[in-house]
């Protein structure tokens, strides 16, 4: 949230600080040679060479633009790379048609001609724009009415202690529905809930960060990401195949597995490795007021109960979201059924291929059905009033698609991507490079690039043109090459000071240890990224191994 991270959080050239009118706690500066004072562990070589590393990561990224302009200049690039290609006659030829594809100088007379008049199109026809504004319509209905957060809240209330971690760390995933938002509403429920239930606060608020962090892009239920990402899949793969549909539930069965599989490992590194890091944690210096100290000022503390109005609310939803399944089942049933496709056809069907209509549609049910019973929609206006304040949330998304649409289509009309792809592909031939291999470096190089560009979309946009069609030339699904992303775009997103989430995660931290600082929170969660990183890696070439569907209709080779 915008007005959270301005209001309470900052990054400086000396380091992270909370900003708060009762609470200037500021980390010293983190430079080569000078490890935070935060904890003895902190201080070995390992994690100083860490700290090092990241310190250069985020001096580096902190020079990138804005990813508006990010896209602008890789145009203007794009322009002077298809005005040389196209000088040299560089060409391929597409094996798909036994076609010959030459690259086409965007400086030239029909190049600007294009830009200019294409412009319009190339943006109202981007593939995720009309699919992630009809999800975040619904979406933002079960936001305001409050019921995606009454909805984590009941996912970790009542919970026995023994299970406490899985059981929040299985709610990140669930609340990646959120989006960004969950960040803000689960960190500090976390530390809430493990202090509830007599356990160390500050394993609650790293379980919670890394479960929505390092887990982003895994979820049980289909998230505003799915559309993203799918709409990209969709516009790279058009480079060899124009009439590919990538669809949200593309990775379902993937991403369904994964959450649950995410959600042990990170139980599992913080029963057997946070535990004893937390319990090994000096006491804090003279002046502190310990960990279970409160800075005044601070946000406010977090409601963990759910109030009356709000269980029947829920209660009211869940049923509602019983009737609305049931209804597209029976309705579905008949083989003549106008939500059947072509043939009687399931995987094709309206469903399916317009699942974010049904998405918004289901989530906007949802949160109105819980708003009448929760006391939040008081009338019909509050639902359109909802979406439009949803809509202006979406306003950033916006105007980045509008450069990363126009880059793209200008990639496309150029012939650079599908040349690219062609000359790759054929590399990787003669290599003897396999899918496996393929994957693993499609991880490493995504891993990488993620320390630096945080932004999921935006690196999506960035790379799928390129590893998308490559990776279909060697006869692997895109649906297989976006899974393989979803690793690479996630992991390390717990670990990055390039990410605003992981310096609010640190004024939480902070909240119940004062002399916590970047060693500290980095010394938490690199077990739970590395670990998460090796074991999703590992559960995809099981996947692969065996053949089983990313999501309907979606082969994983």
């Amino acid at each position: 949230m915008p007005s959270l991270m301005d209001d309470h959080y900052g990054v400086t050239d000396e380091g992270v600080r909370t900003v708060s009118s009762n609470d200037t706690t500021t980390t010293p500066d983190n430079t080569p040679g000078k490890p935070p004072p935060d904890a003895p562990g902190d201080s070995s070589a390992a994690l100083s060479a860490l700290l090092r590393v990241l310190g250069a990561v985020e001096r580096a990224g902190n020079k990138l633009p804005h990813p508006f302009w990010l896209f602008a200049i890789l145009s203007a690039v794009l322009a002077l790379i298809s005005w040389g290609l196209a000088s040299a006659d560089v060409s391929a030829v597409d094996p798909a048609g036994d076609k010959t594809v030459a690259v086409r100088s965007l400086i030239s007379v029909d190049g600007v001609r294009s830009m200019i008049n294409d412009a319009i199109t190339n943006y109202a026809t981007f593939p995720p724009l009309g699919t992630i504004l009809v999800v975040m319509l619904g979406v933002a209905v079960a936001d305001r009415s409050g019921l995606l957060a009454a909805m984590l809240r009941a996912g970790v209330a009542k919970v026995p202690a023994r299970w406490m971690t899985f059981a929040l760390a299985f709610t990140a995933m669930v609340a990646h529905i959120a989006s960004d938002a969950a960040y803000v509403a689960l960190v500090p429920l976390g530390g809430l809930a493990f202090r509830a239930v007599g356990r160390s606060p500050l394993l609650g608020i790293v379980v919670a960060f890394v479960g929505v962090s390092a887990g982003y892009d895994a979820s049980p239920l289909i998230t505003p990401m799915d559309a993203v990402l799918s709409g990209l899949t969709t516009a790279a793969a058009h480079t060899v195949d124009p009439g590919y549909v990538v669809t949200p539930l593309s990775n379902y069965f993937f991403s369904l597995a994964s959450s649950v599989v995410l959600a042990a490992v990170i139980t599992f590194v913080t029963e057997k490795v946070l535990v004893k890091r937390v319990a090994a944690l000096p006491p804090e210096p003279e002046g502190a007021d310990g960990e279970t100290a409160h800075p005044a000022g601070d946000t406010p503390e977090v409601e963990l109960t759910l109030a009356p109005e709000e269980r029947r609310g829920l209660r009211r939803a869940g049923v509602a979201l019983v009737i609305y399944l049931a209804v597209i089942v029976v309705a579905m049933i008949p083989t003549g059924s106008p939500l059947r496709g072509e043939g009687g056809s399931i995987v094709e069907s309206p469903v399916l291929s317009g699942i974010a209509v049904v998405l918004g549609l289901l989530f906007a049910l949802l949160g109105a059905v819980y708003g009448r019973a929760a006391g939040t929609v008081r009338g019909g206006r509050d639902i359109p009033d909802f979406m439009a304040q949803g809509m202006r949330e979406m306003a950033p998304i916006l105007v980045l698609f509008f450069a990363i649409s126009q880059f793209l289509a200008y990639f496309k009309w150029t012939g650079v991507g599908q040349v690219l792809a062609i000359r790759g592909a054929d590399l990787l031939k003669d290599l003897g490079v396999t899918g496996p291999v393929a994957f693993l470096g499609i991880v490493v190089v995504c891993t990488v690039i993620n320390l630096a560009m945080t932004s999921g979309s935006a690196m999506w946009a960035l790379v799928a043109p390129v590893f998308v069609p490559m990776l279909m030339l060697l006869h692997i699904p895109p649906e297989a090459t976006q899974a393989v992303y979803r690793i690479a775009d996630s992991c390390t997103n717990a670990i990055t000071p390039m990410s605003a989430y992981f310096v609010m995660a640190l004024g939480f931290l902070q909240r119940y240890r004062r002399s916590a600082g970047i060693g500290t929170l980095a010394s938490l969660t690199l077990p739970l990224s590395v670990a998460m990183l090796v074991a999703w890696t590992l559960l995809f070439y099981v996947w692969w191994a065996l053949g089983i569907p990313l999501g309907p209709g979606a082969p994983v080779r």
